[in-house]
């Protein structure tokens, strides 16, 4: 069935066409649903064509609406015409064949297979601590777009960069060799990316510690800074590493795996998972032939003390070093070089990096210098950028040990869960098992939808008690809205779905027709969620949607309605309502319990 937008916009090209002889796209005509507080269920904007058709908004309204119900009588039953919009009813019969058709669908919205290919990057994290609140966004945002443009027909890649190597690692590396005294994350009991962060914290207080007794013996802050002895020796750990030292190398390989270990332990929790996982240990000298390659097309220029320059002041922009003066790449080589080797080896249409807004000016700069390039990947480069995330009493730090960690965040989550399912006392006929599995949904679901709810181009503070509200802007809203429905039809009997539509039903009350009116929707606006890279949108879908149907609920009843028309076609629409916020929610990444 095609979507009730479309075909309006054919109805009104169409009738522009018969009554002006003029040729009108479908899709030069706007169509929004119509506001609340006029009569209607779809709204054709009319000033695009006003000056076009030589006739007032007025006159064009009423025409174009008594032709499209003439011409349409099984899609419009009345219309009207307010300042310029053309309100159009929508048949009940319509909205009722809607149901019969898609109401046990459960692909309903599902675009069918496409011949593009899109590549998400997502979490890059550093090995030298544990994920925090700050990576559960990211993680939460690229797996859910990644999701939704499957959902859309797109082949999807999901890609991880690990920063496993640089300065940052050698604190932490330096710091265990220094006071680990061999512990290992076996020999403690801790996990392994919390046991290596320890250490990266130790790193940084032992460093504050020299700064700050430098300082007191006459030396400048910012000199201090720098002469600190165990950076220096952090510093000189980095060199062996870059050298092949063996020892380093087997001390770095060994806490990595205590990471990963560590990491996944975290990723398999929150439902993350990658196609391919790159490392920057073995990305990083990629570039250096690209930069070669643009030196002799003057794409860069080299400086007197031998490092190799862009100048982007043109572009509005500034001159970036590519090249150091030793020969070493800088980051933003590596994401060249790395951007061309994805390229040729998944050849995708489009490749999203999901990376915090702080690197705006990174990806203007990489965009930039792979078109200059004119690199094949270049065009495809596309920057999710989104806000940071804080908490109530401000930003957090890593080296300060301030960071939220993911776990410790979930663990609370699960826990406030608890809390708040038992205040309302409806679960004393679960299995231990059960209860364990349902805060463990709740909490997971609460802070996935939280994260998401939010534009992605918006910072946000998060509130962890805020986000398990049963009546609010939440997840376990939409969840407790979902394990209602499920509810009811168990107690009705899943078989009574099958038994047809009545005559009686051929006629919807206002609440009704609300709630199909949203369902029909879907669709549409999962393929704007995936156009746009805003799960956002589908967040805000699912939230509406079940107030929507717990407003139809309180008014109507489902089990006891007036016919038995009005029993199957109410069936229905929760049905339908329950697979669609299964389905919305699968794609942010949640999961929705039968029963609360």
């Amino acid at each position: 069935m095609t979507g009730i937008v479309q075909q309006v916009k054919r109805a009104s090209a169409n009738a522009i066409r018969e009554l002006y002889s003029i040729d009108i796209q479908e899709d030069s005509v706007l169509v929004n649903a119509t506001k609340p507080e006029f009569e209607g269920d779809y709204t054709v904007v009319l000033f695009a064509f006003i000056k076009l058709l030589k006739t007032s908004p007025e006159a064009l309204g009423q025409a174009l609406g008594k032709r499209m119900v003439e011409q349409n009588p099984q899609l419009f039953s009345s219309f009207n015409v307010i300042k310029g919009f053309l309100n159009l009813v929508i048949t009940d019969s319509y909205w009722i064949s809607f149901l019969q058709e898609q109401a046990a669908n459960p692909d309903y919205g599902i675009q069918p297979r496409r011949n593009e290919k899109v590549m998400v990057e997502y979490s890059s994290p550093n090995t030298n601590k544990p994920l925090h609140l700050g990576h559960l966004r990211n993680n939460f945002l690229g797996w859910s777009l990644a999701a939704i443009l499957e959902a859309n027909g797109y082949d999807i890649v999901k890609t991880c960069i690990v920063n496993d190597r640089g300065i940052h690692i050698c604190k932490s590396m330096l710091a265990w060799e220094m006071f680990a005294d061999g512990a290992t994350p076996a020999s403690t009991g801790i996990k392994g990316d919390h046991f290596v962060g320890d250490y990266y914290v130790k790193f940084n207080n032992v460093y504050k510690e020299e700064v700050r007794v430098l300082v007191e013996g006459g030396m400048k802050e910012e000199e201090a800074e720098k002469e600190a002895p165990v950076l220096k020796a952090a510093q000189q750990m980095l060199q062996r590493w870059e050298a092949g030292d063996p020892a380093v190398l087997d001390l770095w390989r060994r806490m990595n795996e205590w990471v990963y270990e560590g990491f996944d332990i975290t990723y398999r929790r929150i439902g993350s998972d990658f196609d391919k996982k790159y490392y920057e240990s073995n990305t990083y000298l990629l570039g250096k032939k690209i930069v070669e390659q643009g030196l002799k097309k003057n794409v860069f220029f080299k400086k007197e003390d031998g490092s190799v320059w862009i100048d982007l002041t043109p572009d509005g922009l500034d001159e970036k070093v590519v090249m150091r003066r030793d020969g070493t790449s800088v980051y933003i080589t590596q994401d060249i070089g790395l951007a061309e080797q994805k390229q040729e080896e998944f050849h995708a249409n489009q490749s999203i990096y999901v990376v915090g807004d702080e690197q705006n000016y990174h990806f203007k700069v990489l965009k930039l210098i792979c078109e200059k390039l004119q690199l094949p990947s270049a065009e495809n480069i596309f920057h999710l950028s989104y806000g940071m995330v804080e908490l109530p009493s401000g930003k957090m730090k890593s080296r300060e040990g301030t960071v939220v960690d993911a776990d410790d965040l979930l663990d609370e989550m699960v826990a406030i869960s608890q809390q708040k399912t038992e205040e309302l006392g409806k679960v004393k006929d679960f299995t231990g098992d059960e209860l364990a599995a349902l805060y463990d949904t709740l909490g997971l679901g609460a802070l996935k939808f939280f994260l998401l709810r939010v534009d992605p181009k918006k910072r946000m503070i998060f509130h962890p008690e805020e986000s398990i509200d049963f009546h609010g802007f939440t997840g376990p809203f939409v969840q407790y809205t979902y394990a209602r429905i499920r509810s009811v039809i168990r107690k009705i009997g899943d078989a009574a779905s099958a038994v047809p539509f009545g005559p009686e039903a051929e006629s919807l009350l206002p609440l009704e027709r609300e709630l199909v009116l949203h369902l029909e929707q879907f669709p549409v606006l999962l393929q704007e969620a995936g156009a746009e890279h805003d799960p956002s949108k589908l967040a805000l879908y699912l939230f509406v949607l079940a107030r929507i149907f717990n407003s139809f609920y309180t008014a109507h009843s489902i089990a006891q309605a007036e016919t038995e028309g009005k029993k199957q076609l109410r069936i229905r629409l929760a049905e339908m309502t329950a697979s669609v916020i299964k389905t919305g929610m699968r794609l942010l990444g949640i999961g929705v319990p039968e029963r609360m």
